[in-house]
């Protein structure tokens, strides 16, 4: 096993070969290769002993390591606290050439963990899911998310361009410009790192739950390839290849030569990695602030004028209700959201909701003060619209809190009011003729004084409008959602957009109506949106690594897109318009981009 342990693997074809031999009956575990594992993570306190690696049972990634994980990519700390291993080899090869070989090194174990994900843990479990149906499809996908994507990009376009710029170092010393085009695509991993928790979780519930798949699990688990590591391990991967990036091409700028040819490329290939770390980071600060929130309503018992993702929570806590009917104070509960205070009674039998809301305050008009009462010391009033509560906190401190935090809210809601008034009447005091288009497809909500300043879903250019809140337009794309996409029905903004029929209830109804568009500053990803005026698609498909094929009706206006038992089926108005799509979606899979000169135009 020492001996394995120290074979150098030349190529990605090797690492995946291990994989396959080890894919066949009979395969002996335990021994594994140097290349396909790397040293698993370690929280603190967690150090691995020094015979841990020869443990029969693979081991499991802890919750305190995963919030561990979690904070340190929130915070940023892991830029301080990691330190990037060194590769020399002997003679005088320059720094930065060592550090290009470390990346493709690197990049080459983690396309084969990418394998060992995709084609061995996926689908065996997704096999297994569809014949003998002991556990559902649907959990398989949800686990895994969109880890086909990434195994493609990175098998079949990153690792050949970093093989070849390697291979013809001497005449082409420079890599700022492939990374350069691999910035683009770590976008799709926001999306597998807003999932992790939810996979973590019913990875540990399906584990528990059905024996059929815990025996896959142990059955992969204990083969040469997965290195006696568990597939939450494994799983942890690309949540740390982002930041792995970042690192050694940090360290790549920091040796170039000043007047290096790459120097430029490289910094602004840097630049894109760290913003790409960035957006991994909001997805997981998102996903933590939406979960909590769930929390919250859960507790409430989900009352449906309740329910609002955009709302913010800014304080809870238990509070005593002065009544002059009843001698003693009673206990109650308290919830303050930016747009609403929530008056609540605790649940004597907590199964399912643990508070029943007895009153909402809408913050918007809404009042607070300190009252002056012997009797009951730190007590203070809240008016609103619909009642006025005299409430005891439990000392001064919680009191000057409570009161703090109602009246920054309405401050808030009376700012936004004037904002919306002085819009209104326009720079010279005239009401303008402001058209107000709202629609569902809109994450963005607005006070509207005609709805008694009670939030609703408006366009973004409504929203900016009646809140003030204007985007500058170099940092509007950064604070849009996924989905949140203008559907560029303009030529000269989309490489391809038209009306597709989308067939199947993989859609949801048989069959329905979708404006569809690749855009040209994002030419991989399909939007579909309900109408070409549309902010915000309702789907995004990312192309890469999918395949075009003829539908199966005989129909030669209809294709089909597939990857990985994800199944599309469109249908177009002419033969002549499914030609072309199926022309476009075939360029974007295969990662073709505007600008490559041997290429024409996606619309001819």
């Amino acid at each position: 096993m020492e001996g394995a342990s120290k074979e150098k693997l030349a190529s990605v074809s090797d690492l995946v070969t291990v994989f396959e031999n080890s894919r066949a009956p009979g395969a002996a575990p335990g021994a594994h290769h140097a290349g396909c594992r790397s040293p698993p993570p370690e929280g603190p306190g967690e150090k691995p002993s020094a015979g841990e690696a020869l443990e029969s049972g693979p081991r499991t990634v802890s919750r305190r390591y995963l919030s561990s994980l979690k904070n340190k990519l929130s915070s940023g700390a892991w830029r301080k606290s990691c330190q990037l291993s060194s590769c020399p080899e002997p003679g005088t090869q320059e720094p930065e050439k060592r550090i290009v070989q470390e990346l493709l090194e690197t990049e080459q174990a983690y396309v084969a963990r990418l394998h060992l994900l995709d084609q061995v843990f996926f689908q065996e479990l997704l096999e297994e899911a569809r014949s003998s149906k002991a556990f559902p499809e649907d959990v398989v996908r949800l686990i895994f998310s969109n880890i086909s994507s990434i195994y493609q990009f990175h098998a079949q376009f990153f690792l050949p361009e970093l093989q070849r710029r390697l291979d013809d170092w001497s005449a082409t010393p420079r890599i700022g410009d492939v990374i350069q085009k691999l910035a683009p695509f770590l976008k799709m991993y926001s999306e597998y790192v807003k999932n992790f928790e939810r996979a973590a979780e019913l990875l540990a519930t399906w584990t528990d739950k059905s024996p059929r798949f815990q025996e896959i699990l142990t059955r992969i688990q204990s083969r040469e390839a997965s290195g006696s590591l568990s597939l939450q391990h494994h799983m942890l991967e690309p949540v740390q290849r982002v930041p792995r990036y970042e690192l050694l091409l940090k360290e790549y700028v920091q040796k170039l030569p000043a007047q290096a040819p790459d120097r430029a490329d490289a910094q602004k290939a840097l630049d894109l990695i760290f913003s790409a770390a960035q957006h991994s980071n909001a997805a997981i600060k998102e996903m933590e602030r939406l979960q909590d929130l769930w929390e919250v309503y859960q507790r409430l018992g989900l009352e449906d004028d309740i329910v609002d993702p955009s709302n913010a929570l800014l304080r809870e806590g238990p509070v005593l209700k002065i009544s002059f009917r009843r001698r003693d104070p009673t206990e109650r509960y308290l919830f303050l959201f930016n747009n609403m205070l929530l008056y609540c009674v605790p649940r004597v039998i907590q199964v399912g909701a643990h508070f029943q809301v007895r009153t909402r305050i809408d913050v918007a008009g809404m009042k607070v003060r300190e009252l002056s009462d012997t009797e009951f010391p730190h007590s203070f009033l809240v008016s609103g619209k619909q009642r006025t509560l005299q409430l005891q906190a439990r000392s001064q401190e919680e009191m000057i809190s409570w009161m703090q935090a109602c009246q920054a809210a309405i401050d808030q809601i009376e700012k936004r009011n004037e904002t919306f008034k002085a819009a209104a009447q326009g720079p010279e005091g005239a009401a303008q003729g402001q058209e107000v288009v709202c629609a569902r497809c809109s994450d963005y909500r607005a006070e509207l004084k005609y709805d008694a300043n009670r939030p609703n879903r408006v366009c973004l250019h409504c929203y900016t409008f009646l809140t003030g809140h204007v985007l500058p337009e170099d940092k509007e794309d950064k604070r849009r959602g996924i989905l949140e996409k203008g559907s560029t029905a303009g030529a000269e903004r989309s490489l391809m957009g038209s009306f597709l029929q989308l067939v199947g209830d993989k859609w949801g109804k048989s069959s329905t109506r979708g404006w569809c568009v690749i855009p040209r500053d994002d030419p991989l990803v399909l939007y579909i949106y309900a109408a070409p005026q549309d902010m915000r698609a309702h789907t995004s498909i990312p192309l890469l690594g999918y395949q075009v094929t003829t539908g199966p009706q005989g129909d030669p206006r209809v294709f089909q897109l597939q990857q990985s038992g994800q199944l599309y089926t469109f249908k177009a108005d002419t033969e002549e318009l499914c030609g072309r799509w199926a022309k476009a979606m075939e360029r974007a899979a295969s990662g073709w981009s505007p600008g490559d000169p041997e290429d024409g135009d996606l619309s001819d």
